[in-house]
Parts: C-alpha cells; sequence; structure tokens
C-alpha cells in the first residue's frame, strides 16, 4: 500500500512557507546590505554560497553519522531492523536507506541525507531494546517522512544560509573596524557599529525563523508516520516512553549525544524543551494533542 504526502497540512504547510520565506528575505537583505556598504562582487558572493553549500550538502550525511557515533549494520547484522525499514519503505513508497546502529542506552532515532536515494537512518540500542516492534515502526516511520520531505536538506541549506550570512557579517564587521570605519559620508555612523547590529539582529532572527521550521517539520513527520502506518497512537506511546527514559539517564550520557538534539526524534535534554521559541522540537504535550487529533481523525482509539 502506497501512502503518498507523508503528512501534509494545508495549514502547517502555510506556516512552513511563510516562515521559509521570512528567513530567504532576511538573508536576501543581509546580502543586499554587504554589497552596498563593502562592494562585494555578486559574482563572489555567488561561488562562495553555491561551493560551501555543495560540501555541506554532500558531506551531511556522513558527518552526522559519525558525530553520533554510528555504525552502518548490513543484514545479517539486524536482520528483524532490516526488515521492519524495508516493509514500512514500501509502504511509503520510499527506497531503503542505509541502516545505522548507535551503541548508546539514551533511547532515539534520527534520519540524515540530502536526497532518498541517499539517506541513512539511524537508531540507538536503547531504542530497540526498550520499546515494543510496533512503537519502533511509529519512530521509524516518522524518520522515513522526514526523509520523504527532504527534511534534512531543507534544514541544511537553512543552516548554512544563517552559518554564511554570520561570516560574511562577521567579515563586515572587522573590515569596517580595522579599515577605517566610517561610513560614505565624512562623520556618518561608524560601518562597524552597523555591521555589529546588523549581526545581532541576524543571529536572532535566523535562529528564531530555523527553529520555528524545525517544529514544523516535526509535525508533519509526526503526521506521516500516523499515516505511513496507520497506527498514530504507537507513535503516542513511544514518545512517551522516550521522553520519560530521558529522565533517568544520567546526565554525563545525555551530554554525549546533546550535540545531535535537532536530529533526534526527542531531543536527549530536558532543558532543551523548556523554552518553545528556541526550541528544535514542539514540546512532547503539543505533539501528543496534534497526533491525537488525527488518531480521530483516522476513527483510532486513543487512550486517554
Amino acid at each position: 500500500m502506497r501512502r503518498k504526502g507523508y503528512g501534509r497540512d494545508r495549514g502547517l504547510s502555510a506556516r512552513m512557507a511563510l516562515t521559509t520565506f521570512l528567513l530567504g528575505l532576511l538573508y536576501v537583505a543581509v546580502f543586499i546590505v554587504l554589497i552596498q556598504l563593502f562592494n562585494f562582487g555578486l559574482l563572489f558572493v555567488i561561488v562562495l554560497m553555491g561551493g560551501l553549500l555543495l560540501v555541506q550538502l554532500w558531506t551531511s550525511d556522513k558527518l552526522a553519522l559519525r558525530a553520533a557515533g554510528a555504525k552502518i549494520v548490513e543484514r545479517d547484522e539486524a536482520p528483524d531492523l532490516h526488515d521492519m525499514v524495508e516493509r514500512l519503505c514500501a509502504m511509503a513508497d520510499l527506497p531503503k536507506p542505509r541502516i545505522a546502529v548507535i551503541d548508546t542506552d539514551v533511547p532515539n532515532a534520527f534520519a540524515t541525507g540530502r536526497t532518498p536515494k541517499h539517506s541513512a537512518v539511524a537508531v540507538t540500542t536503547g531504542l530497540w531494546n526498550r520499546l515494543e516492534p510496533q512503537e519502533v515502526e511509529g519512530v521509524l516511520a516518522h524518520e522515513l517522512s522526514h526523509i520523504g520531505n527532504r527534511d534534512v536538506t531543507i534544514m541544511t541549506i537553512a543552516s548554512f544560509f544563517a552559518m554564511l550570512a554570520a561570516i560574511l557579517t562577521r567579515f563586515g564587521l572587522y573590515a569596517g573596524m580595522f579599515g577605517g570605519g566610517r561610513s560614505r559620508d565624512s562623520g556618518g555612523t561608524p560601518v562597524w557599529l552597523i555591521m555589529f547590529l546588523v549581526s545581532i539582529v541576524v543571529y536572532a532572527l535566523s535562529w528564531v525563523l530555523m527553529m520555528a521550521i524545525s517544529r514544523y517539520r516535526e509535525y508533519a513527520a509526526d503526521r506521516g508516520s500516523a499515516l505511513i502506518t496507520g497506527s498514530p497512537e504507537h507513535l503516542m506511546s513511544a514518545l512517551q516512553k522516550i521522553a520519560s527514559r530521558m529522565m533517568q539517564i544520567p546526565q554525563r550520557d545525555l551530554r554525549e549525544v546533546e550535540g545531535m538534539n535537532a536530529f533526534f526524534i526527542i531531543p536527549a535534554s530536558a532543558k532543551s524543551m523548556t523554552a518553545e521559541l528556541f526550541a528544535t522540537h514542539p514540546p512532547l504535550e503539543k505533539r501528543l494533542a496534534a497526533l491525537a487529533e488525527i488518531a480521530r481523525e483516522m476513527g483510532r482509539p486513543v487512550a486517554v
């Protein structure tokens, strides 16, 4: 059975589109300011942007797997995991990704890769050992939805432009501070001060917008999991178990994987979920409420 859409929702899609547009508008404004103030050649900016973006896209999966300490496993090493992923891929009409395992008791999973044909799904031993098979399927379907929606590519591009804007803004700041420092009009506002203020605004706005995009895509992947498996209650149960188990994991172990929070299905740190505006993931209660609504739409039983 093929389940297209991977969780598309008109309202959610509209919010993601608006947020992405605002993020792009912010970066365009930054580049215009830089070009006007420092006479950066447009060709230079395009070549620099294109080259760095290609490198980041082509290496994102390898870097993510390496950072997480994930090991690619073949079928003979994890036959049940391979069977589960193959079955879900057939239902979602997706090519089978590479499968990796992370040897940690922290129960979690993530997906990476620039396209569905160049992707990987990683699960921790803690997730595989502590969740029921149907719950693991819900988690894997969530990660496959990320792949189907090309979320890794979207977030890589979004974070890349934020990084590039910060680099160029900082370059402009240093150029203004050590290059004479006045605007074209004698006695005007120092260029370095302008760039300092611009850098603060760019960093704050781009971070907030990127986090909003990340949260929207988590909602979409949750919905995709519900559509692929037909059982949103299994993902709900998995999310609750993962979050509950996180509270029992030693802080030392959580810190070891904290750098992967943006990738994981549940952040590996409770403090990552305290301030929603700056969080990579929506609060657990909001995700459960959204899944409960989907379950009601599908006529599935939901535990109160």
